[in-house]
């Protein structure tokens, strides 16, 4: 009589690694990239871009888990790096809404934008 494998393992007696360790870090850069961004907004770009591998990454490594198809050592990890995407994109969302916002004021002020007198060639 065979015996059915342990949860975690697939019919070739293994499973895929885990990538708990990577989408974590994606989700740190991420958020600290688009924290960064506040002050220059071309660091909030590939923030944004980590942020958003760490969530779609983690969503299917830990569908994957649940389905015994991938180590759950990493579920941990992957839960984390998930939660840090999540925020990393409210962070670049939220920057690029108060970019906008800056924008709009300058320009919707009496008389509109002006350059800094003495600074035009």
């Amino acid at each position: 009589m065979t015996q059915a494998p342990p949860p975690g393992y697939n019919m070739q007696g293994s499973v895929r690694p885990h990538r708990g360790a990577m989408i974590l870090t994606f989700g740190i850069i991420g958020v600290v990239l688009n924290l960064s961004g506040c002050g220059c907004g071309l660091l909030a770009i590939p923030g944004l871009i980590l942020s958003i591998l760490a969530w779609v990454f983690s969503n299917g490594d830990l569908r994957a888990m649940a389905a015994g198809e991938m180590d759950r050592a990493g579920e941990g990890l992957t839960k984390a790096g998930r939660v840090l995407g999540m925020i990393g994109v409210g962070i670049a969302i939220l920057v690029a809404l108060l970019v906008i916002a800056a924008i709009v004021f300058s320009v919707s002020m009496p008389g509109g934008w002006q350059p800094v007198p003495g600074n035009s060639p």
